[in-house]
């Protein structure tokens, strides 16, 4: 049984979040479920206004106060109905694709802090590119995202603006431990299953380098996939870049951090150049 957590959140993105949710559900076959999950901030769940009374006078501030409050109550009701709308919106889209397992659940809290408590059933994250604030800032990524990448223990998928079905995935491929982690869980999952499989290393290449890429190579062929293995020289965000664009990949899959990168708390920056700058899903692992 696979489990599927889809964040959503309003955006123009959370309709894509639902589209590949109920692919990825389809390709991982029967017994597979899908989580929507939307979660309020503690200010939009609870209100809290700033206090805006300053000097006024006693019985004035009473009464400002008080109608401050019921602001803020009927702001946090407003918050959750529009939280349940959207969840109803999403439940809708994942119905319509023929997903027969969906629930939907509103929180309120630290998103990741959630997430956390979540995904420990789950087998897969799936969240927009950008938040609803950042729809219309290409090189602005969700205030959200890194935090989750960061966070999550499960493989996150990162979807794009706009769905198309996979047909081809480009593995990015640098040796180190998060990738090899991504090598080794693609060949064992049946969702990528039959698809396209390029493998590609990018940097200086060395007798290590080239066994390691082929050992990866021979992983996945051994999981039945048809794999071309390149390795090429040249800055990893460019190389890799050109190598969607040129061979029409739909999926990229990389590690959050690179092999040499001492963890940190921000995920890698050719991770994080890549996520911002491709049109296709970025599957990332830790």
């Amino acid at each position: 049984m696979t489990k599927l957590i889809a964040l959503v959140d309003g955006s123009v993105y959370s309709r894509s979040v639902c589209e590949h949710a109920a692919w990825i559900a389809a390709r991982a076959g029967e017994g597979a479920r899908v989580e929507v999950l939307h979660v309020l901030g503690r200010r939009q769940a609870e209100g809290g206004a700033a206090n805006l009374s300053g000097n006024i006078a006693l019985g004035a501030r009473t009464a400002l106060l008080n109608e401050l409050a019921e602001l803020d109550e009927r702001a946090a009701k407003l918050a959750k109905a529009r939280g349940r709308a959207i969840l109803d919106d999403a439940a809708k889209v994942l119905d319509e694709a023929g997903v027969a397992d969906v629930t939907t659940r509103l929180r309120s809290g630290d998103l990741v802090e959630t997430l956390a408590e979540m995904e420990a059933e789950a087998d897969l994250v799936i969240v927009g590119k950008r938040g609803e604030a950042a729809d219309f800032a290409r090189l602005h990524l969700g205030s959200n995202l890194e935090r989750i990448v960061r966070g999550a223990r499960k493989p996150v998928f990162v979807a794009a603006r706009g769905f198309r079905p996979i047909k081809r995935l480009l593995i990015a491929y640098d040796g180190g431990t998060s990738a090899l982690k991504a090598v080794d869980h693609i060949a064992r999952s049946s969702i990528l299953a039959g698809l396209d499989c390029h493998l590609l290393t990018v940097g200086q290449e060395t007798p290590e380098l080239r066994r390691s890429l082929e050992g990866a190579a021979a992983m996945l062929k051994g999981g039945g996939y048809r794999v071309t293995a390149d390795m090429r020289p040249g800055q990893p965000e460019t190389v890799i870049a050109e190598a969607v664009e040129k061979d029409g990949i739909d999926l990229l899959v990389m590690g959050a951090y690179g092999h040499s990168r001492i963890r940190s708390l921000i995920i890698g920056s050719t991770t994080t150049e890549m996520v911002r700058s491709c049109k296709v899903p970025v599957l990332l692992f830790r």
